[in-house]
């Protein structure tokens, strides 16, 4: 018995792969995600999954191009029908210090770790949506995309407080919220 099919990206090894065996354990089919260079490791995980006796489906796409991610999930509903789960787990990180940092260094964090994860949720909802019996992804309605920008400005903050701190220097930052404009009586 399935309890369904799982799409888990960046899972040829690390918490990718570790989720995607646990998913398997549970009972569900799985679709293995990443890129070209990590095909290797992603058929040993497809291998450990099919012992365990679930489907396996292995997609390499880079979940930064909206193309692939696309055709990865027309795939994913083509050969098992549908899709009950997005584990949007491809990520990356580039350790440098702050002031060592380049643009180029955030641009590619930012595609993978917020655009990857943002296109992932986006297609894999309309596929859910298509479906007609939900799914599982979890997002703050409507405000998603403004969400995700504003927990970056808190993230940068705090990492640059402590690294610029030796300096006398201090990195704050306020939050607001959502602001209703009204006129003082």
């Amino acid at each position: 018995m399935s309890y369904g099919i799982a799409l888990v990206t960046g899972a040829s090894r690390g918490i990718g792969r570790a989720i995607a065996l646990r998913l398997a354990v549970d009972g569900y089919d799985i679709v293995l995600n990443d890129l070209p260079v990590e095909k290797e490791n992603l058929g040993s995980v497809a291998e450990e999954i099919m012992k365990l006796g679930r489907r396996v489906l292995e997609c390499i796409a880079d979940v930064t191009k909206e193309d692939q991610v696309m055709h990865m999930i027309e795939k994913v509903e083509e050969i098992f029908e549908g899709l009950d789960v997005m584990v949007a787990n491809a990520g990356i990180c580039i350790p440098r210090p702050f002031l060592e940092s380049t643009s180029e260094d955030w641009d590619r964090s930012f595609d993978v770790n917020g655009k990857g994860v943002y296109l992932c949720y986006k297609h894999a909802a309309k596929q859910m949506i298509k479906q007609g019996r939900g799914g599982r992804i979890i997002g703050r309605p409507l405000l998603s995309i403004y969400s995700a920008t504003k927990f970056v400005v808190r993230s940068l903050t705090e990492s640059a407080a402590i690294e610029l701190g030796k300096y006398g220097i201090t990195v704050n930052a306020y939050a607001p919220g959502q602001i209703c404009e009204h006129t003082l009586e």
